[in-house]
């Protein structure tokens, strides 16, 4: 149990790190680099990479260089990213978001791997539910991992308050916020205040070093772990050729299982580019200045870590649908909120309970989703856990692509919508569990060849 909770630790502050740097970064990104779009167009080009990854590399990368390696690699394209913000250019920006989005599939994978591995080899060993301890696993790195939200936002919130550049909201600014927010190309006179080039380099300084110790802090700590672990006798008398791993992502389709979390999985792109997109620049920005979003954001990632560990704790008591509905009643509470509230700065303490409320159910979506597919494929991890990055990423893309077409009312009912058919395909995954449960026993369950997630085989 020490060596898995010594590695379970070592990812999670990894990835702290490696984050703390990206998220500050993204946060940014559409003020920082204002001009002709290039923030807001890197990050749709990141999201791009990052999808056509997902299709792609996760099973052929973590089958040749195993999840360790693969970890490492991957996130030596996240220091590529701090890097190009030296220098923000069309030449240095877009390749690095490149870059970041072809290592940022296999990362997630290999680390989503990683967990379910080492959770179902402790249990084996110690006679306990897998499905708790992955639950457990999960809840740990969430809790440690989401607070990377908190410590890049305020590095960034502490080094950018020095800057001189900030301007006074007036209330013709204000008839611009909210739901009906007006299409132009800058939502008020704030968003044209750029910080100083030394209080810009001294932040991408910070967040560079922040990821250089992640890749030295997994490459010296993190012990190596092969997926055969688990499937020994069967990695020994079927290896996979190179086109069947290579047509992995695709071929774990066939689940039907997994078809029907495809929404599930795309609404975590929406919801989090929503709060990170739109809520951020439509009422933070908008109203109150730039300056407060790295506080909002620290407010969304602190409560999200808290219940991160909180839900993965008490998943093996209330079951995953419980939280699943307290998640989508949440997100719908405050999208109401949103559509209906005029901000206003005199309101400041609305301003923080919509993204603490919003950090309570992203955090449900985050660990329960992962548990899901680490659960429900157990014998297809990196295809599935493939699959997961594919989905949520095209969720990204498509509500970066309309962020600045589309009124913000409108991409709330979309992102409503979203939400109402994730909750009924989610319900039919539970419905076919159930359904199949009873006729199974537990243990057999794992070995007997009708379990939709053994139709590709790793």
């Amino acid at each position: 149990m020490e060596r898995n909770l010594k590695n379970v630790l070592v990812i999670s502050f990894g990835f702290l790190l490696l984050f703390t740097a990206y998220s500050g970064l993204q946060s940014l990104q559409s003020s920082l680099n204002a001009e002709e779009g290039l923030g807001v167009a890197s990050l749709s080009v990141l999201f791009a990479a990052l999808t056509l990854s997902s299709m792609f590399l996760p099973p052929i990368i973590i089958k040749k260089l195993g999840c360790k390696w693969t970890i490492v690699i991957s996130m030596c394209g996240y220091i590529a990213y701090s890097l190009g913000n030296f220098y923000a250019s069309w030449y240095t920006l877009i390749p690095a978001s490149v870059i970041l989005g072809t290592g940022g599939a296999p990362l997630w994978s290999a680390k989503c791997t990683y967990l379910t591995i080492a959770g179902t080899l402790y249990a084996e060993k110690a006679g306990k539910n897998a499905k708790d301890i992955i639950n457990q696993y999960f809840g740990v790195f969430f809790l440690v991992f989401q607070t990377s939200g908190v410590w890049g936002n305020l590095i960034s919130a502490l080094i950018l308050d020095q800057s001189s550049n900030k301007v006074e909201i007036t209330e013709e600014d204000l008839k611009c916020c909210g739901a009906f927010n007006c299409l132009t190309g800058t939502t008020n006179s704030t968003e044209s205040a750029r910080p100083s080039n030394s209080l810009i380099y001294t932040l991408v300084g910070i967040y560079t070093a922040c990821g250089v110790l992640a890749v030295l802090l997994v490459t010296i700590f993190l012990d190596q772990i092969q997926s055969d672990q688990v499937e020994t006798e069967k990695e020994k008398l079927e290896a996979p050729s190179f086109w069947s791993t290579f047509l992995a992502t695709f071929r774990h389709l066939k689940d039907k299982r997994q078809c029907l979390l495809i929404p599930l999985t795309m609404y975590s792109g929406f919801e989090q580019a929503f709060l990170t997109g739109d809520y951020s620049k439509v009422y933070m920005t908008c109203a109150l200045g730039i300056q407060y979003v790295g506080y909002m954001m620290i407010c969304f990632a602190g409560v999200n870590s808290l219940c991160s560990l909180l839900f993965g704790k008490i998943s093996q008591f209330t079951g995953r649908k419980l939280l699943f509905a307290l998640a989508a009643a949440l997100n719908t509470g405050c999208i109401i909120t949103l559509l209906l509230w005029k901000p206003h700065p005199k309101q400041l303490a609305v301003f923080f309970v919509i993204p603490a409320l919003w950090g309570v159910s992203d955090a449900v979506w985050q660990t329960q989703t992962n548990a899901i597919y680490g659960i429900l494929f157990e014998k297809n991890k990196e295809a599935a856990f493939a699959n997961y990055r594919l989905w949520e990423s095209v969720g990204f893309v498509i509500a970066f692509a309309y962020s600045n077409l589309l009124q913000a009312y409108v991409k709330m009912y979309i992102l409503l919508s979203v939400l109402v058919l994730s909750m009924v395909t989610y319900g039919a995954v539970e419905y076919l569990e159930a359904k199949s449960s009873p006729r199974t026993p537990t243990a057999a369950k794992k070995e007997n060849g009708k379990s939709p997630s053994q139709e590709t085989h790793m």
